[in-house]
């Protein structure tokens, strides 16, 4: 069925840097088909929705979760991250089942749907569950077993299961699942370990992803355990030699900008994570400077609280601004291209998704427009990434498939998820 939604404002970051249309989208077979001017004759469509008073833009695209952590969300806050993992985090965690992990994916889909993401990275661990999850929601994703290389004995078992499930569900649930390869971090893999994950991932030819440089702790214990800075470690161990994407990139020097720069390395920018953990801010302007493909990413609600991008998306605009003490830092533009366009090509689907243009994905959202805090309507622009919350989004559409209609969940039963969330966390020994 053709369907074409009209009278709207479409807004996009096209390879031209363009960002604002007026006019129609149209759509058929899960691709875009016309963007442009509003169509006199409208007899070719089998659909005809008016979008007068509503903001037509791309799906959001989350470069970097653990979605099952939903679970954990409030439980343990304002803690340094090697506390808030070690004592709080990871002996929950360890005791999760496949269970837990099922329903704590489907409560953050939830909460990503409903606030405009319908692209995603996730790793961690019961993977399968997390896919079958997305398959059924109708969400994009490029997923990933998590790999901790501890304790030694248990590292071949989880490799293959990471191997494992990279092969089974990559370009599954029609296309929309693509998979990676992820060692979790230098600092729980061993040298050799994530050798043994680079070659894996070379031989199924995978992406890699893994956390980089979170925190300043991180970098020295690196220096002190293998001579060398992450960047140069996990250059030096070949991990660069694939396509990838580093999770946080914080603690940069400008040797390590140029050094990611030159191996196309893409990174996933964490603000409101890595303020909460007090990991501190990485220097997005002068990455995008050198020309870094850097997207964003809420990091789990475990350590945000919340998976809704479009408080990434001003997060990133504003606090590089203070930092630099510059109000031309990271515009408003730039900032929406981060959570689009650059995001669908850190998680390698730029081809398929990110932007509304002509064969592209019909991955979109519908953002009211029609209450006061978008008024008056000078530039949409500057309220999509100034203004607006993600609860702001009416409606969400994912390979021309309405996965949320007026705010209302299509594929996801919200009030069984809920339940079950809760029942899950409360089975877990505090």
């Amino acid at each position: 069925m053709s369907t074409i939604m009209i009278n709207a404002t479409l807004v996009t970051v096209n390879e031209q840097d363009e960002t604002l249309l007026q006019g129609a989208l149209g759509f058929e077979q899960g691709r875009i088909t016309y963007v442009g001017p509003t169509p006199t004759d409208l007899s070719d469509y089998d659909e005809v929705i008016d979008g007068k008073g509503q903001i037509v833009m791309p799906g959001l695209v989350n470069t970097h979760g653990h979605a099952a952590m939903s679970l954990l969300r409030g439980y343990a806050d304002d803690l340094p991250l090697q506390e808030w993992l070690e004592t709080k985090m990871w002996p929950l965690e360890g005791q999760y089942t496949a269970e837990h992990v099922k329903w704590g994916t489907y409560l953050s889909l939830i909460e990503m749907l409903r606030t405009g993401t319908t692209s995603f990275v996730d790793m961690y661990d019961h993977m399968d569950q997390v896919a079958e999850a997305v398959a059924e929601s109708g969400l994009r994703a490029s997923l990933c077993r998590g790999v901790i290389g501890f304790p030694p004995e248990a590292q071949q078992a989880k490799l293959a299961e990471a191997r494992s499930f990279a092969q089974n569900w990559h370009r599954q649930a029609e296309g929309r699942i693509t998979t990676m390869m992820a060692p979790h971090s230098p600092y729980t893999c061993t040298p050799d370990y994530i050798r043994q994950i680079v070659a894996a991932a070379q031989e199924l030819d995978l992406p890699m992803h893994i956390h980089m440089s979170e925190t300043a702790r991180e970098v020295e214990q690196n220096v002190k355990d293998y001579g060398l800075r992450p960047p140069a470690h996990l250059a030096e161990l070949g991990v660069f030699d694939r396509p990838t994407l580093v999770a946080h990139a914080v603690h940069l020097n400008d040797e390590e900008i140029d050094l990611l720069a030159s191996h196309n390395v893409h990174v996933s920018h964490n603000p409101i994570s890595n303020l909460k953990l007090a990991s501190g801010v990485a220097r997005l302007p002068e990455m995008l400077e050198k020309g870094i493909t850097v997207s964003l990413g809420t990091d789990s609600s475990a350590s945000n609280n919340n998976l809704n991008l479009f408080e990434e998306i001003k997060m990133s605009a504003l606090l590089h601004k203070g930092v630099e003490q510059n109000p031309v830092v990271v515009p408003a533009q730039q900032a929406l291209r981060l959570a689009t366009r650059d995001g669908a090509k850190a998680m390698f689907i730029g081809e398929q998704t990110g932007s509304l243009e002509v064969g592209k994905k019909a991955d979109f959202i519908v953002i009211r427009a029609d209450r006061a805090h978008f008024h008056p309507f000078h530039d949409p622009v500057s309220h999509l990434v100034y203004a607006t919350s993600g609860y702001d989004v009416q409606d969400v559409w994912v390979d021309g498939k309405q996965l949320v209609s007026n705010g209302s969940l299509l594929t996801i039963d919200e009030e069984r998820v809920i339940s079950e969330a809760n029942r899950m966390f409360e089975q877990l020994q505090r």
